[in-house]
């Protein structure tokens, strides 16, 4: 890996897999990497980290309004805050969230974001499920 890609870094894969014949743990790296950290952001609650209280984005307390213009501006804040704050290697450079799905509970947060190092620009899609528990 060169210089220049280095501070996009390589971490684990997300839920953590072991390869038994090598003895290692999977890793992603590069524009991978930075979507699976987005995913765990997105998906984490502040206070859920033992060692960073504060890591996460609090989107479950949208779990059961109503879908408007507010909620989604207020979404979009947070998700931008999170990421300005715990995501350092990347420039958002819109948040998008789609409606499809809403019927059934479903928002998808599509976040177009810009890599600091490398300037590629890249897209992540993150489904947020506004109801839990449907196939109970």
């Amino acid at each position: 890996m060169s210089e220049r890609y280095e501070y996009i870094g390589t971490g684990w894969s997300f839920p953590p897999t072991f390869n038994k014949p090598t003895r290692k743990v999977e890793t992603t790296s590069d524009a991978d990497d930075i979507n699976s950290s987005l995913h765990i952001l997105l998906s984490t609650r502040p206070g859920e980290r033992v060692m960073q209280p504060k890591y996460g984005c609090n989107l479950e307390i949208m779990l059961f309004e109503p879908i408007t213009v507010s909620l989604k501006t207020y979404v979009i804040d947070l998700i931008k805050n999170a990421i300005l704050q715990f995501e350092p290697r990347i420039e958002v450079e819109n948040i998008n969230i789609s409606p499809d799905g809403e019927e059934e509970g479903l928002l998808l947060i599509k976040i177009d974001y810009k890599i600091s190092n490398t300037n590629s620009r890249q897209n992540f899609v993150y489904p947020f499920y506004k109801n839990e528990g449907t196939n109970i």
